[in-house]
């Protein structure tokens, strides 16, 4: 990705951002490298295109992070479905934040173990109980200030519930991955005084396609959350079509000005790109 955004090159997907001129930008999928060379190879890329995103906030995430263990029992230590997230390499596929506006990070949970998690579908018998965090990604509740208001990102990217076998592992950790930002929502309330928004990539369908749908209308459902875009496709796959798998969902305390799911980019992947404009009252 480096060596794209530092090549001559148009990449794709840069011409849907810069289209789409966010104030805050939440990336899922993204490599992370130990100086954010390629974050901010990115942030040179919009700059020069008139998008100047100039804050940033990138953590190392659990893909590809050694557990020490023969998860998929192919009897080998290392692999990359034997990581906390699936991946080859240390920070494959990460998430990153960019911003106008200064971002500060309120709360991380990445680090929580499955088998601790409040309501946990972790199996009893699971290979990694006693390690195996819940995100396989990062979940990270970023704070955005604004002048003198704020605004808290409560971000996610979990893991596909596919790629597995009939004890559906992949997608009971799915489940409570979506899920996780709703138990720290109930159990630690004095951690969001600010306006949150929910954020990112459920890889999860509230009616079409595999998974635990229910994950994903508890979250649609929430006491404290709208949605602006009911039932929008945000990818659309080759094999089984189009689905919902990426959210943005404001505090209802928030005035959503409008909303969209931007068309899909030549060469930019399935995925699209999905925005919401809010007013801080």
């Amino acid at each position: 990705m480096l060596r794209e955004l530092v090549g001559d090159e148009p990449v794709a997907g840069i011409e849907t951002i810069v289209q789409a001129q966010p104030d805050i930008l939440h990336l899922t999928n993204i490599d992370f490298d130990a100086g954010l060379v390629t974050l901010k190879a990115l942030q040179m890329q919009l700059a020069d295109r008139g998008l100047s995103l100039d804050h940033s906030f990138a953590r190392k995430p659990n893909t590809g992070m050694s557990t020490g263990l023969d998860i998929d029992g192919d009897g080998r230590r290392g692999g990359p479905r034997d990581a906390q997230g699936f991946g080859y390499f240390s920070g494959q596929g990460g998430q990153a934040v960019l911003s106008r506006f200064p971002l500060e990070l309120t709360a991380d949970k990445s680090d929580v173990t499955w088998s601790d998690l409040s309501h946990s579908l972790i199996a009893p018998d699971d290979p990694a109980g006693k390690v195996q965090r819940v995100s396989s990604s990062a979940h990270w509740a970023v704070t955005v200030k604004v002048n003198e208001r704020a605004v808290t990102l409560l971000t996610l990217a979990a893991t596909p519930p596919v790629f597995d076998g009939p004890e559906d592992r992949n997608g009971r950790r799915n489940h409570d991955e979506v899920l996780l930002w709703t138990y720290s929502l109930a159990q630690e309330p004095g951690l969001y005084k600010a306006p949150v928004v929910l954020i990112g990539n459920f890889n999860l369908d509230p009616i079409r396609g595999e998974g635990i749908h229910a994950a994903a209308k508890q979250v649609l459902s929430h006491p404290r959350l709208q949605d602006p875009l009911p039932d929008l496709p945000t990818v659309e796959w080759e094999r089984v079509g189009e689905m919902r798998v990426s959210y943005v969902l404001p505090d209802k305390v928030l005035d959503v000005v409008d909303a969209k799911v931007m068309p899909l980019e030549p060469t930019a992947g399935p995925h699209r790109l999905v925005w919401v404009d809010v007013t801080l009252n």
